[in-house]
């Protein structure tokens, strides 16, 4: 495309177009932006997350139902009676401290387990929760941190029972632990 040149006005075409249009001032260009309102933004993230939903809770392998009604946790010591777990079932025990492990890896959640009952019973509380969560976001696997608990639980020896919380303490998501005196 060949290039424009910049025509120069002469005086005489000037004055001439002074005497047929009047006299005229500059105007100073204003940038006018067309103002239409903007689109409200889609949270498009959040519908499909909440699309995805339904389809990931019909593969789950996992119950939520079955979560809380059937894996109540429950343990006592061979040598002690079958009173005392009662006991912890039902609230006969204030609980002194608590632990959630919620968010928590498996790996970390070992050893602030570990931390927290050893710390327990140094200072003398005896009966303690920890809540581990029932398992809903943990998929196929299952309740990761649930099954972490009940093993280290199981192993200690300083650990004389333990039950699921009752539903208003947290129910299945929680367990009440009775240490042994140091």
């Amino acid at each position: 495309m060949p290039r424009q040149r910049k025509t120069e006005v002469s005086p005489e075409d000037l004055r001439l177009f002074e005497q047929a249009v009047g006299p005229v001032r500059r105007i100073a260009a204003q940038r006018t932006v067309a103002s239409r309102p903007r689109p409200e933004p889609e949270p498009r993230q959040s519908q499909l997350d909440e699309a995805r939903v339904a389809g990931e809770l019909m593969r789950s392998a996992i119950d939520p139902a079955e979560i809380e009604i059937g894996e109540e946790l429950s343990y006592l010591k061979a040598s002690l009676s079958p009173r005392l777990l009662r006991q912890l079932k039902r609230g006969y025990f204030s609980v002194a401290d608590e632990i959630d492990l919620h968010q928590m890896t498996a790996n970390v959640a070992r050893i602030a387990i570990k931390q927290f009952l050893d710390e327990n019973k140094r200072d003398g509380r005896l009966c303690v929760k920890i809540i581990h969560g029932k398992g809903l976001r943990s998929r196929a696997d299952g309740p990761v941190l649930k099954r972490l608990v009940d093993g280290m639980l199981r192993q200690r020896a300083d650990v004389l029972a333990f039950a699921s919380a009752k539903p208003a303490e947290g129910g299945t998501g929680a367990v009440i632990v009775l240490l042994r005196q140091a």
